[in-house]
């Protein structure tokens, strides 16, 4: 994954110099072969498509970088609230990265796996409970606020139920306040007991 994220960073340097580049500029930014270049992207296009999006994302650490609050539940609606943000500034781009992950899993593997980009976020901001919560309910509670991050549930809110993305905020934020209470309630059920 490291590798691939050197890509995609050298990519966006890359792109921000006002051109589009070639897998070879890519491969050479990035100081790795040609042939690793191809085997993480086998098209430059899915490169170059998702190179400014991975540039989008807040990084964990700066998000969380002054902030002192153990208040978890502001801290997961905060994560989401910053992915929410690039995801509807960037709706075209995740659509097609979206239909392509779709075709890797259906029909051709060779397209790249999709990076991860919402756990760390989730994991940073849940970083004050973590001794908190036993592992399996902190990979659980990571796991329900994985299907409310991210581009699927724009595709919800926007083609499934047909509202705008305030309300989406809106019912996002209730929705991760409410999981975060629901785990850290029940872990602190299970250790009075």
């Amino acid at each position: 994954m490291r590798t691939r994220k050197d890509l995609l960073l050298a990519a966006s340097r890359l792109m921000k110099q006002g051109r589009t580049p070639t897998m070879d500029e890519v491969a050479a930014e990035a100081l790795v072969s040609r042939a690793t270049a191809y085997r993480h992207f086998p098209k430059i296009e899915a490169l170059l498509v998702e190179a400014p999006l991975d540039a989008a994302v807040a990084d964990p650490r700066t998000l969380f970088a002054d902030d002192p609050s153990d208040d978890v539940e502001e801290r997961v609606d905060r994560a989401e609230a910053s992915l929410h943000e690039m995801i509807y500034q960037n709706e075209a781009q995740l659509r097609i990265l979206l239909a392509n992950s779709i075709r890797r899993d259906l029909t051709d593997d060779s397209i790249p796996a999709r990076q991860n980009r919402r756990l760390p976020l989730i994991e940073a901001a849940l970083a004050p409970a973590r001794a908190r919560l036993p592992e399996a309910d902190y990979e659980r509670l990571c796991a329900a606020l994985a299907l409310v991050f991210g581009v699927e549930s724009m595709i919800v809110f926007r083609d499934v139920l047909g509202v705008d993305s305030d309300t989406a905020r809106t019912v996002k934020s209730w929705a991760v306040r409410a999981l975060v209470r629901a785990a850290l309630q029940d872990s602190t059920s299970i250790a009075a007991e």
